[in-house]
């Protein structure tokens, strides 16, 4: 965390970002790194389960569906399809589940029981999900209820005002009461970048997030019109790049809205590959936000042993 003085003369003043150019880097990666459909997928198909963030957040959401969704996210492969694949005792699990804070409780209840709260983080979403436009007060009280109840890590919600506004001061300083209010929980701050208006404005807000705290900066809350790009991610990626230069901290990065198909999550991994390294890939730095995802990817493994040829 860096005093608020330094900030504003030091890190937001020239900041440019080419669209074009950010747009043709993306399609230039993509074609550098090509991934085959055969069986070479399987190992990126595996990391992509084991990064996702698998998530339920409807507003019919009851104890049951949390039931289902952590045990869906500590099996999150058949059986059937393990022997196929030829995986012996699976420990595969999701990185973890994600809920309203009202049913962290449920969710830190099922974890426990299972045995597995060192292994599945228990995410939550605060801060007045998902347009952030609360007092600030009732979004710090919310963090500290999901985090009393067993939450490990918080997705809080930007006010995108403040960033369409300009006010930095103000984003730096409710970012840095909501790291307080997490204690140990790691804050994943979500920028909304489907309304932040330009990718300088989705490189300054990054920047401010981890300036004040962050453990990870998250595209999106699901819930706008146009949510995880992946020239949003390289933005993010080359401004986790500099705060990395600058402080030697590691700062996450967790795509979430839009991620619908195998391809989609195996391009994430090949962005943060290409552009961070092989270490941000792992679940400590990188995370996948998704509900459908796991479900996609589970049968894109299944056809991938089918092009196994059987001797």
């Amino acid at each position: 965390m860096i005093a608020m003085s330094t900030i504003p003369e030091r890190f937001l003043k020239n900041v440019y970002v080419n669209k074009n150019a950010v747009e043709k880097q993306i399609r230039c990666i993509l074609n550098d790194y090509p991934v085959v459909e055969n069986e070479t997928m399987k190992p990126w198909l595996l990391r992509v389960i084991s990064v996702i963030d698998l998530t339920t957040l409807s507003g019919d959401d009851t104890r049951s569906n949390v039931v289902r969704l952590c045990q869906k996210a500590a099996n999150p492969i058949k059986q059937d399809i393990l022997n196929k694949l030829g995986i012996d005792n699976n420990k595969l699990t999701t990185a973890a589940v994600c809920v309203y804070p009202a049913r962290v409780p449920d969710a830190y209840d099922i974890i426990k029981q299972m045995g597995l709260t060192d292994t599945i983080q228990i995410a939550s979403v605060a801060t007045g999900f998902p347009s952030g436009l609360y007092p600030l007060q009732s979004r710090l009280q919310e963090i500290t209820f999901a985090v009393s109840k067993g939450a490990t890590e918080i997705d809080v919600v930007l006010d995108r005002s403040l960033v369409l506004t300009g006010k930095w001061d103000e984003l730096y300083n409710e970012v840095v009461q909501m790291r307080q209010a997490c204690g140990a929980a790691h804050l994943k701050v979500i920028l909304g970048v489907g309304e932040l208006g330009s990718y300088r404005n989705v490189y300054k807000a990054s920047l401010i997030s981890m300036l004040a705290g962050a453990d990870f900066i998250k595209t999106s809350t699901g819930k706008e019109v146009v949510n995880a790009t992946l020239p949003v991610g390289l933005v993010m990626c080359r401004a986790i790049r500099y705060f990395y230069q600058l402080t030697g901290v590691k700062v996450g990065l967790k795509p979430a809205g839009g991620i619908k198909t195998a391809r989609d999550a195996i391009n994430w991994l090949v962005l943060v590959y290409t552009e961070l390294g092989p270490e941000w890939i792992t679940p400590d730095l990188f995370r996948i936000g998704a509900s459908s995802l796991l479900d996609v990817v589970v049968k894109s493994l299944d056809d991938c042993t089918k092009l196994i040829p059987k001797m």
